[in-house]
């Protein structure tokens, strides 16, 4: 029998060390080690055995045709839109969502799908009680979906229940933090626990070809719980991102070997469960006030969705003797370049200021053409100017106050034309872009510029008003 040994584990991040310590040297989090038994390195095989030699295997060219790869579709657009175009059979996929945001109500009606696609699902919960989800299935018009439910935590039952019928289309397992196997003397949710039950679980799905999802808890900052390896283990990662109070749910892709990554899914939580938003842009912007100075569209580009989102910003003179920065939806420290090229390149007194921004509607902006959008909500709030109602703004800001091109321009002027925009202000690359017809295009070179032509167009706006 093998010998045992203990080591220390970091529960955050799946470091291993050989003796307990406040702070993980991997990733730099307190109090996270704990002590797990594991099998020492096998012996070295008998000296009058001889080592087993490696078996050789064919190798095949580079060249050649390949047999496009067969997918399980859900019935859910937007679901299906992230996976890039459906489920790969033998796929596994790792859900993380902060808690109450919808996962398990999102995988019940994945589940459904698949079982009215006369396809086998199967629903199997950790953590919550075979009453529990059928309570949440009649809540949500599923009470006669054809979706088996269990309550069980050990993987080597779930494994031997699976395979004593047909083959599933869709397993969904919530959570893997939940899970155990007897091969591995820990606790639930440790990390070690969680590696050896994800590997049984992908080993099942990579034989039998049955989809398999595992959902993951997150922690507070955001990440999926448990040892970063299972997320190289399965074949995609989708995050369920949400702000409690907002009724929009993004279902957004971080890795996925069959599809495009930073692709995103929108949909709508009402009192039914989640329903689909076909054009999310509309109502990203039903509520917009178009008179309130301080607003901004960004026309952005999520995955390969055009989407135009509603930027608010809030300038006001500070009481303290540090200006506070807060930011709801974009990155703090984007900001923070953006407020220093305005005071450097433009000569905008704003370290005296509260700083406050918000993209509308609950969606997180991650990629930098939204700078000049940013920045021109920044302006028209410190000088109470009121930006046109049928204009868009993208561009990425440099350091210099250059206002640099983005990708895809043409998706996002169509995208802004079909919603009754009038106006683009971007990068001087928009000179080159054939645009839409009855949309204006306006290119700015630097923030300087764009200081000037929200200036200017305020001045106008109260010379026709008088």
């Amino acid at each position: 029998m093998a010998r045992r040994s203990t080591s220390f584990v970091c529960q955050n991040c799946g470091s291993v060390s050989s003796r307990w310590q406040g702070k993980c040297e991997a990733c730099g989090e307190w109090n996270t080690l704990a002590e797990e038994a594991a099998a020492a390195e096998a012996r070295a095989a008998p000296s009058g055995r001889p080592a087993r030699k490696g078996r050789a295997f064919a190798l095949e060219p580079i060249s050649g045709q390949s047999a496009p790869t067969p997918r399980l579709r859900s019935g859910i657009a937007e679901y299906d839109r992230v996976t890039g175009g459906g489920f790969v059979h033998g796929s596994v996929l790792l859900v993380g969502g902060d808690p109450g945001i919808g996962k398990s109500t999102l995988l019940i009606q994945t589940a459904a799908a698949i079982a009215s696609a006369e396809r086998r699902a199967v629903y199997i919960s950790g953590e919550e009680a075979v009453a529990q989800i059928r309570l949440r299935a009649d809540r949500l018009g599923l009470g006669g979906a054809r979706v088996e439910l269990a309550a069980q935590t050990s993987v080597e039952d779930i494994l031997a229940t699976l395979e004593r019928g047909p083959t599933p289309g869709l397993v969904v397992i919530d959570s893997i933090q939940t899970m155990w196997t007897d091969g591995v003397e820990a606790a639930p949710g440790t990390v070690t626990q969680v590696r050896a039950s994800a590997q049984q679980l992908i080993r099942y799905a990579k034989q039998s070809g049955a989809c398999v999802i595992l959902v993951g808890h997150v922690t507070k900052d955001g990440q999926i719980a448990g040892p970063r390896v299972v997320e190289h283990m399965v074949d995609a990662v989708l995050s369920f991102e949400g702000d409690g109070p907002h009724r929009f749910r993004i279902l957004r892709a971080l890795k996925n070997r069959f599809g495009p990554t930073d692709e995103i899914g929108v949909f709508e939580m009402t009192g039914a469960g989640l329903s689909e938003v076909a054009n999310p842009s509309a109502l990203f912007l039903s509520a917009r006030d178009n008179s309130a100075p301080g607003t901004a569209v960004f026309a952005g580009i999520e995955g390969t969705r055009p989407l135009l989102v509603e930027i608010q910003a809030l300038v006001a003179p500070t009481a303290l003797g540090t200006a506070r920065r807060a930011v709801v939806g974009w990155d703090t420290n984007r900001l923070s370049m953006v407020l220093a090229v305005l005071e450097a390149r433009c000569a905008l007194r704003l370290s005296g200021h509260d700083v406050y921004l918000n993209v509308a509607g609950g969606l997180r902006i991650q990629e930098p053409a939204a700078d000049l959008a940013a920045a021109a909500a920044l302006i028209a709030s410190l000088t109470n100017a009121v930006l046109p109602a049928d204009a868009v703004y993208f561009g990425e800001v440099a350091l210099s106050g250059a206002v640099r091109p983005v990708a895809q321009s043409a998706a996002r002027l169509r995208e802004a034309r079909k919603l009754g925009f009038a106006r683009a202000i971007g990068p001087p690359a928009l000179r080159a872009e054939p645009g839409e017809p009855g949309m204006a295009l306006v290119a700015v070179t630097s923030l300087g510029d764009l200081v000037a032509d929200i200036a200017a167009g305020d001045r106008q706006r109260r010379h026709a008003r008088a």
